[in-house]
């Protein structure tokens, strides 16, 4: 069932409050906090809304990444953070990343509006991408080379 924009609001105002009174580490504990301030939360909605707010997990826990309309300074790209790419069938992907870096690399590549990404789904250090064929996924891979020195 959709979720009511204004409890959306609300819920994304506590998450940026709680961070800017508190170091927060796993999304667990946001789920916890916003439960105590009575505001409804599940891990799914509180990764979304991470997500959508530019925060992600950082060396010593969650904090905003810095945001740009679009990534173009070599330093907006997350490039050391990439350990491996690999195919894993004819169109999806796998990047593995350093620990906790998979959202940041995910961010970067669900921004970049790069057309041959249909979507992309990260965990802790890996990501899948989806791309709609081979060919759109030779052209990632290619991409993924050069812009992260995969």
């Amino acid at each position: 069932m959709p979720i009511a924009p204004d409890i959306r609001e609300k819920r994304r105002q506590a998450i940026q409050d709680i961070l800017a009174r508190r170091t927060v580490v796993r999304q667990s504990e946001f789920v916890d906090l916003l439960q105590a301030e009575g505001i409804e939360a599940t891990q799914s909605s509180v990764s979304r809304d991470l997500r959508e707010l530019g925060i992600a997990k950082l060396d010593d826990g969650y904090g905003l990444i810095q945001q740009t309309s679009q990534f173009t300074a070599q330093t907006d790209v997350p490039s050391g953070f990439v350990r491996e790419v690999l195919k894993a069938g004819n169109n999806l992907t796998v990047i593995r990343t350093a620990t906790g870096a998979a959202q940041r690399v995910a961010l970067f590549l669900d921004r970049s509006e790069w057309p041959e990404i249909v979507g992309t789904v990260s965990g802790d250090d890996t990501i899948f991408v989806a791309t709609r064929n081979g060919q759109d996924q030779r052209h990632l891979l290619g991409r993924l080379r050069t812009t992260l020195h995969a």
